[in-house]
């Protein structure tokens, strides 16, 4: 009796051990599948979310003022949107929509609908002509002829420009929600002035009109004409933060952080006709800022 007593526990002991076992690797998350209806986490792997920012958008429209037109890159007084940073065809400046499209898809993939002496109270109308394509990306450059006006007090100011943006992003988000917009920054008007000033044909064709805010008076550095530059570049300024914030809100929108006010424009980059628009030269280097911008 003794004898099967101990054959009865090792035969217990053996099974009892077996049966943990085979529960040990279920605990553990072995190869066995887990019951019906457990919490196991599945093992197949989760969808990655699609991008905010498509860095290959398959057709542009660009809205805004006179240096989209390309103005007095190629004649005196005349647009020339063939030297457009955004839309144009021309290889020397190799636009933003060229360098994202290709130069054939380009040709019938982008629209420009900015118009020379634009403001950004223009900007809402250009931008219902822009939806009716239904553009995949939208570049906008406006807030120079805000600035340069007859006097500072003529500017628009900085709410009404706030007010006048918000209105152009709502004309978009309306028609086109999922639209990526690129912006870019306002030129720095005080370096403008001070390339062209040391010109004698700059000052002279200044004298016609051209940003007279900024650029009136130009060899004048009396403490009134330095005060009026001051006041005219701190609304420039102004005008970009308002971009940089306005744009911030919007998912699907992009600053260039202040790449085209920081960039120095030499006479090289400058209208020989004006010395205030970009030239052919000046466009080139826009694009560059664009699509470095929207494909980082």
């Amino acid at each position: 009796m003794p004898k099967r007593r101990h054959l009865s526990r090792a035969v217990f002991a053996a099974v009892t051990a077996t049966v943990l076992g085979v529960a040990g690797c279920d605990a553990v998350g072995g190869n066995s599948p887990a019951p019906s209806g457990s919490d196991a986490p599945s093992a197949r792997p989760s969808p990655k979310p699609t991008p905010t920012w498509d860095r290959s958008p398959a057709s542009v429209a660009a809205v805004g003022d006179s240096i989209t037109t390309g103005f007095d890159a190629c004649a005196v007084l005349s647009d020339c949107p063939e030297v457009s940073w955004a839309t144009g065809s021309s290889p020397q400046v190799d636009s933003l929509a060229v360098r994202l499209l290709g130069k054939a898809n380009a040709a019938g993939r982008s629209w420009n609908h900015a118009v020379t002496g634009a403001r950004m109270t223009d900007v809402a109308g250009q931008m219902a002509r822009a939806v009716a394509h239904r553009p995949e990306l939208v570049t906008v450059m406006a807030g120079a002829n805000d600035a340069c006006r007859d006097t500072p007090d003529a500017m628009t100011s900085v709410a009404d420009f706030r007010t006048q943006f918000e209105d152009a992003m709502g004309t978009l988000r309306e028609a086109l929600p999922k639209t990526q917009v690129y912006v870019a920054s306002v030129p720095n008007l005080m370096r403008l002035w001070e390339q062209g000033r040391t010109s004698p044909v700059g000052r002279q064709v200044w004298k016609l009109g051209i940003c007279p805010s900024m650029l009136g008076d130009a060899e004048s550095v009396t403490a009134a004409a330095n005060q009026r530059r001051e006041t005219v570049q701190a609304r420039v300024e102004a005008y970009n933060k308002v971009l940089e914030e306005v744009c911030a809100k919007d998912r699907r929108c992009r600053f260039d952080d202040g790449a085209v006010y920081e960039f120095r424009f030499g006479g090289t980059q400058l209208s020989q006709w004006d010395w205030f628009h970009p030239s052919v030269n000046g466009q080139a280097r826009l694009a560059e800022i664009a699509y470095r911008t929207v494909t980082n």
